[in-house]
């Protein structure tokens, strides 16, 4: 029997470490409103997700992400879309349509 429970204690530390990592990721909202990003710059940590929604009343954008060659696709009024920042860098972006709207996330470890 004391083997048994043995057995599973590494399997229980390693699923408690994981429900522990994931519990620690955080959401963030950008907002998309007169042609700008709000915030600007936005420091968040290593495995949070940040959201980008379009509030405008008629206009589509997207998310470029300036020396990565991602870009999200074009999302309208009303629409959202996310973006997970597992590693920690400077992710400055643009809107792929409209190159003077600009915002940087900060990722911190």
């Amino acid at each position: 029997m004391k083997s048994k429970a043995l057995g599973l204690k590494p399997l229980f530390v390693v699923a408690l470490a994981a429900a522990c990592a994931g519990a620690s990721a955080a959401d963030h909202e950008v907002s998309i409103e007169k042609y700008a990003f709000s915030p600007v710059e936005l420091r968040v940590r290593a495995g949070d997700t940040v959201t980008w929604v379009n509030n405008e009343k008629r206009v589509s954008h997207s998310v470029l992400f300036i020396g990565r060659s991602e870009e999200s696709e074009r999302f309208f009024p009303g629409e959202r879309w996310s973006r997970a920042f597992p590693e920690a860098g400077r992710y400055e972006y643009r809107c792929g349509p409209h190159p003077e709207m600009l915002g940087v996330v900060i990722v911190e470890d």
